[in-house]
């Protein structure tokens, strides 16, 4: 089955998010796209930092901070059980002004040097 086309809304913010790293990281880290979670993730030295998702901003954040974020208006959880702290969908409210997408796109930068890279799986062997 062929993958849907990304939407114009997506399209834009995608653009949006390389820009604002190549602005922030320059040449200092190594950026990597692709699917994650559904969404067009940005691995940033390796990690998840930021993903697309339709007009969605994906935040991954200091799991140390997840409750008292969790109250932004603007803001749900990646996973709604609770399990995966630190992780947020940043509605287009969330986001609206400059300031607002700054200051995401900054708190996701500023926690990647110290976010865990989740080893990847190996596959099993077909005997």
């Amino acid at each position: 089955m062929p993958a849907l086309p990304i939407s114009p809304e997506a399209l834009h913010l995608i653009a949006a998010v390389q820009d604002a790293l190549a602005e922030r990281l320059g040449t200092q880290a190594t950026v990597q796209e692709r699917t994650l979670f559904g969404c067009h993730a940005f691995m940033v030295d390796g990690k998840l930092c930021l993903g697309v998702k339709g007009d969605e901003l994906l935040v991954r954040l200091p799991p140390a901070l997840h409750d008292a974020v969790a109250e932004t208006p603007g803001l749900r959880e990646l996973d709604p059980r609770g399990g995966m702290p630190g992780y947020f969908w940043v509605e287009p409210a969330g986001y609206a002004t400059r300031a607002q997408w700054l200051h995401w796109v900054d708190a996701a930068l500023a926690y990647n040097p110290q976010a865990r890279a989740t080893p990847r799986r190996r596959r099993k062997a077909v005997v």
